[in-house]
């Protein structure tokens, strides 16, 4: 059973009874409505219909290309820009399929030479082999009953440029070298020579010349397998040359024309793209006018079902001749134009180009105005930063009393030990300087002995980089959603180790405020003011021991020295009472000093671990998005 008959059944043409007829079955073409005296006029007379029409919408059916080889070479430049920005994110099909033209257009433009390569694809029994010997004007390509007939692909070459590198890329054997040379007002003769084990020189076909505008130097004209060969083979290497050519001419005939696997497996796939298509209704000499007229209009209308743009459908007869001028006709006016090769490779590049761009999404969500309160506060919990905190301000306090306390007790403080240097942060600063010291700048090496982040505060931070990925993530594809999600939820351990060398490496200390050397020279005075009155005191003593009666200047009753000693004493007690309430007003200013850098430092952490990661996804979403415009842009 052929490919097209498990495939499915012919499409249904729409036309009118008598078209359904031609559709399905010969008979109805050959009895009563066709004369043998007027057979031939038939033909001539929709050809000549058919030509016309063709002529006159010939510009708008192919619009002038402005391809080059330059822009060919531009477009796939910007398709492979694009591979490389979307790697892993791009449809996997379309991926090979773009690197499939990407090495064809490098291919196909690196050859010198401007021929231009027709394709003759068809069904079995279709006619195409007998088409291809007419064009030819000798019998090249075998015909006959036994089905397939064509099973490998036939190559025949105008012109005297070489097209061995050209056929050694499409890895055709079988060659026919075709020279024309003009002939007297009878018509021409058309001799060759041929290259490969299937060539022949056998002639006695209608020969059709270089009449004036017919000149096909340059024509690399192909006869292709049956594309619904029962014979795998066949059709494999139907589809890979169908994937190689500049232009296509289906050929089919009155039975098969509206055949689904011609249609929806070829024309149609092949429709979206401006590669020159051109349908050849085939066996017309089987019709009666009227029949060829309803068979014709009927398969323009699937044409134009299956997205082709002012299709060109032209009648021949391989049996009589009818018609191969004027496909000849139309096939050197694509050969003079030179373009359809780069037209095929612009058009193969666009498309895939086009497939590719239904992987991204029209526009990236923007991170410049994400607010990240949320996730840095969650990040803060789970760095440890309020345990930090609350040890800087109780550090501040300590600092304050044993800087500004009363001199015979706040030697009591050092007994205890600093917060932070239980937590192991700012080792070696130096307290009583109260400057910033290389350690508080540096990077400490090792870890902290911060506690380790708690259940909740791990949560805190799923959900926050969760909401990061949702908003960068909006309206793009899966696969590009899912790798802003991955990069937004980087591993834990890589994480909790950046934040806690962030701390290590933030400086929690300040340069120590004014009023500490104040108020720790005011009691320094206190205490010697104490200590001479004690002097003074334990002077008079011994005096008074020797009987030495000696008075002591003072105020009214009070002596010198008493007042020294007592007030002393009394006023360093009550100086160390008022610096406490500044030491604890201090160390809230210094916690809030501390909160902004160390707060400074875990948004860092965020931009560098995990905005910074998204922003890349989001910007190689960009950049494929911009190449994969430039490649489908019509030039």
């Amino acid at each position: 059973m052929s490919a097209a008959k498990r495939k499915g059944t012919k499409r249904a043409p729409a036309q009118s009874n008598s078209a359904s007829k031609v559709a399905s079955k010969r008979g109805s073409a050959n009895r009563g409505v066709r004369a043998a005296t007027d057979k031939e006029s038939s033909v001539a007379l929709v050809a000549d219909e058919l030509v016309s029409s063709s002529e006159t919408s010939v510009e708008s059916a192919l619009p002038a290309s402005e391809a080059s080889v330059g822009s060919v070479r531009a477009r796939a430049d910007a398709l492979m820009s694009a591979l490389a920005s979307g790697v892993g994110r791009l449809p996997v099909g379309g991926v090979h399929r773009a690197e499939v033209a990407i090495i064809k257009a490098a291919k196909r433009t690196s050859m010198s030479g401007g021929q231009t390569v027709v394709a003759l694809a068809g069904a079995t029994g279709s006619g195409k082999s007998s088409v291809f010997n007419q064009l030819v004007g000798t019998e090249v390509a075998t015909v006959g009953a036994r089905r397939p007939t064509t099973s490998t692909p036939t190559a025949a070459v105008w012109g005297s440029e070489s097209a061995s590198a050209l056929l050694d890329w499409l890895k055709v054997g079988t060659r026919h070298l075709v020279n024309e040379r003009p002939s007297d007002t009878k018509g021409s003769d058309t001799t060759g020579s041929s290259i490969g084990p299937d060539a022949t020189h056998e002639t006695g076909y209608a020969s059709y010349g270089p009449a004036p505008g017919l000149e096909l130097d340059g024509l690399v004209l192909l006869d292709l397998p049956d594309f619904d060969s029962y014979e795998e083979t066949h059709r494999l290497e139907a589809d890979r040359l169908l994937e190689l050519v500049d232009v296509f001419i289906w050929v089919t005939d009155p039975q098969k024309y509206a055949d689904a696997r011609l249609h929806e497996d070829y024309i149609a796939r092949l429709s979206a793209q401006d590669a020159v298509t051109i349908v050849v209704l085939n066996q017309a000499d089987r019709l009666a006018f009227e029949m060829l007229a309803v068979c014709r209009n009927d398969l323009v209308r699937l044409l134009g079902t299956e997205g082709v743009i002012d299709p060109e459908v032209i009648a021949t007869s391989a049996a009589d001749g009818s018609g191969i001028v004027d496909l000849r006709h139309r096939i050197s006016e694509i050969v003079a134009s030179q373009n359809a090769a780069v037209r095929r490779l612009d058009s193969d590049l666009r498309s895939v180009a086009t497939v590719l761009r239904s992987g991204v999404a029209d526009s990236e969500p923007s991170l410049d105005g994400h607010s990240d309160a949320s996730l840095v506060d969650a990040l803060q919990r789970a760095a440890g930063i309020p345990v930090i905190l609350d040890a800087v301000e109780r550090d501040f306090r300590r600092a304050s009393l044993a800087r500004t306390g009363w001199p015979l007790t706040r030697w009591l403080k050092t007994l205890r030990p600093a917060q932070l240097k239980l937590l192991r942060l700012n080792q070696g600063a130096s307290v009583r300087s109260g400057g910033i010291s290389e350690s508080d700048v540096r990077l400490v090496l090792g870890r902290s002995s911060l506690p380790p982040a708690t259940p909740a505060a791990r949560s805190a931070v799923a959900l926050a980089t969760r909401e990061l990925a949702d908003s960068a993530g909006r309206g793009l594809p899966q696969v590009w959603a899912d790798a802003v999600t991955d990069a937004a939820t980087p591993q834990r351990d890589d994480l909790a180790d950046a934040l806690d060398q962030a701390v290590l490496g933030t400086s929690l200390r300040a340069r120590a405020p004014l009023w500490w050397n104040g108020f720790g020279m005011l009691q320094w005075i206190l205490l010697i003011a104490a200590a001479a009155g004690l002097s003074w005191l334990a002077v008079l003593a011994v005096l008074n021991l020797l009987q030495l009666h000696l008075d002591a200047p003072g105020i009214g009753r009070l002596a010198y020295p008493f007042l020294l000693l007592a007030g002393g004493l009394l006023l360093g007690f009550l100086l160390s009472l008022v610096a406490r309430p500044i030491g604890r007003l201090g160390g809230r200013r210094r916690k809030a000093i501390v909160a902004a850098r160390l707060r400074e430092a875990v948004a860092q952490v965020a931009r560098d671990r995990l905005v910074a990661p998204v922003q890349q996804v989001l910007d190689r979403h960009r950049i494929t998005r911009e190449h994969l415009e430039t490649a489908r842009r019509r030039v």
